[in-house]
Parts: structure tokens; sequence; C-alpha cells
């Protein structure tokens, strides 16, 4: 049986540190799905970047620059960390133009990922999957549609990916909170 976990928290909560220690150390194989793709001028989020790769053991396999449900397609052996669903959806809204409202296409995606899940969660692999996510839910109503558009597909996303993992914990201050076990 497949072993579901999402990590969710807000920003710099400590979900990410959080999430990787929730790997074995004496895992065989470990893959780790980076969803950030910096843009060239942005040092600041390089340097947040170089230190998730920094604090990593050596002997995990990082995936850059790639797409989750390619990833979710033919999954790797092993556990797999995906960190985060957050900058996954902000490239999802990007590449299907949902800025402007037009969610449909960035919905379907979300439904072919939450329905790979339910597969996956039927199988009879034992690895973990982890992922992370911000927690959308606690912050103030973005002014911006944009933000809101983010917000609400983000919050949908976490909502169906809780629905059929394993376990949830909330991180809030580097403390954990179990919400699902």
């Amino acid at each position: 049986m497949s072993r579901i976990h999402l990590v969710l928290g807000g920003a710099r909560s400590g979900k990410s540190a959080f999430a990787e220690r929730l790997i074995p150390d004496d895992a065989a194989a470990v893959t780790y799905v980076a969803t950030a793709r910096p843009l060239v001028d942005d040092t600041e989020f390089a340097e947040r970047i170089a230190a998730h790769q920094q604090r990593r053991p050596s002997q995990w396999r990082t995936v850059d620059d790639v797409d989750l449900s390619e990833v979710m397609a033919d999954l790797p052996a092993g556990d797999v960390l995906v960190d985060d669903l957050g900058t996954w959806m902000t490239y999802q809204c990007d590449i299907n133009h949902a800025w402007d409202g037009d969610v449909a296409a960035v919905r379907h995606t979300i439904d072919q990922l939450v329905a790979r899940l339910a597969d996956i969660a039927a199988d009879s692999r034992d690895d973990l999957l982890i992922f992370v996510s911000p927690e959308v839910g606690l912050a103030i109503i973005p002014e911006h549609r944009s933000g809101r558009i983010l917000r609400d597909l983000l919050g949908e996303l976490n909502a169906r990916i809780a629905a059929v993992a394993d376990q949830v914990d909330l991180i809030v201050a580097g403390c954990q909170l179990s919400l699902k076990s």
C-alpha cells in the first residue's frame, strides 16, 4: 500500500525540512522533485533554492525543471518528495494563461494529478510519496485577481490531495500538528 503524505505550512514554517526528515536514513532510493523555476535575475530566490539543495543528502536524486505530471505518470522507484505544490501551481497558471480567469486547463491538470494519486494509493507500492505545499487558507484575501486565482486553485489542490493522502501534517513555526493519520 502506498503511503502518501501531505505536508502543509506557511512561508518559512519549516515544512520542507520537516518533509525531508520523513525520509528514512536507510532509504534505498530517494527522488527529490524540485518544482521551483527561478527567474534569471532573482538571486534571492536562487539563494533559497541553494539552501534547500545543501540541506539534502548527496545520495538523493534531484529532478529539476520538470512537469510534475510527467513524474507522476512514470513514478520513480523509491521514496519521492515533491517540493512544492505552490511553485508547481504557479507554473501551471503561467503556462495555461489562468491569470485572466480561465482556469479550466489548470483544473483539468489537477483532476489528472488527483486521479493518478488515487491509482498510486491503490497499488502495492510501499514507498513514501511526500508532497509539500503552502497552506493558503490562513492568509489575507489577495488584493489582485492573480493572487486570488492561485490561492483558490492551490487550496482546491491541497484539499483534494489531503482526501487521498494517508497522512497530512500542518507545520507552524517549526511545530507539527497532525491533521490526518
